[in-house]
């Protein structure tokens, strides 16, 4: 009679557990499908946000995925809870491997975040001339690590984000258009006027240079050898250096069929007989 009574008090504990386990599961199970949903959610209209705020391609994935992660993993751990399971050890796991992988990837964490920065506030865009970091070059490619230039000599610069973010970086296309600075010498003896007038006119019949702000040629020096006329005409960035070579060419032509000489150093040496 006892061993039937333990045995029915066993029974009725056990399925007194059941009955409450099977309680927090369909709680647990109810937690995990309407959670999976609020976090779809979520990121839906994270995603709509950025793309409304025009954000970077490459940074709305990298956020979504980051936020849409992070939001399960609470979940997870959600659900691990209702289920009666000890979820400070998960946390205390989760936190340990957060400092070891920061610490691993301290560099990487900070060129994530200097890329983060430039696609957020956006200092330049693909198509820019820029010049940062001791490189000068069209921006191709906005990375979330790295940023690449494509330098006048057909160079790919690789640029890693974090100290691009941290540094001084030259936008030579945000305002639409660039001055090219020219230096050309006429000798002391050629009429200073003349030559201005031929070389903007020289300027002027070239179609890449811009008429706004108009090209101009002024007086910068009188050196050694030379009056030093500084020539500038404008371009937008895309015929910069067309702009750059061409004028050159064309303004040494023109001054040579005009007969205005641009003077090359030269050394007068005198020798004395004893």
């Amino acid at each position: 009679m006892e061993k039937f009574n333990l045995e029915s008090y066993d029974f009725l504990k056990y399925k007194e557990l059941a009955i409450d386990y099977s309680i927090k599961l369909a709680i647990a199970i109810g937690i995990f499908i309407i959670g999976l949903w609020i976090v779809k959610k979520i990121v839906k209209i994270v995603k709509k946000t950025m793309i409304k705020g025009n954000m970077e391609i490459s940074l709305q994935k990298f956020l979504s995925d980051l936020i849409n992660w992070t939001l399960r993993a609470l979940l997870f751990i959600t659900v691990m809870s209702q289920l009666g399971i000890a979820t400070s050890s998960f946390i205390a796991i989760i936190g340990a491997a957060g400092l070891a992988l920061g610490l691993a990837l301290q560099g990487s964490l900070a060129n994530f975040a200097g890329g983060a920065l430039i696609l957020i506030f956006k200092p330049f865009k693909v198509g820019d001339l820029i010049e940062a970091q001791g490189e000068f070059g069209e921006v191709k490619e906005i990375e979330i690590f790295v940023t690449k230039l494509l330098t006048p000599g057909n160079k790919v610069a690789i640029i890693p984000n974090g100290i691009l973010s941290n540094g001084a970086i030259k936008n030579y296309s945000q305002e639409g258009k660039l001055r090219v600075d020219l230096t050309i010498g006429i000798s002391y003896d050629s009429d200073i006027k003349k030559a201005k007038e031929i070389l903007e006119k020289t300027l002027t019949s070239n179609p890449k240079v811009l008429q706004n702000p108009p090209p101009a040629v002024t007086v910068s020096e009188l050196a050694d050898s030379a009056v030093n006329l500084a020539v500038r005409p404008w371009a937008t960035p895309q015929n910069y250096w067309d702009v750059y070579f061409e004028s050159l060419e064309a303004c040494k032509n023109a001054l040579d069929r005009e007969n205005i000489n641009i003077p090359f150093p030269q050394r007068v040496v005198h020798m004395q007989q004893h």
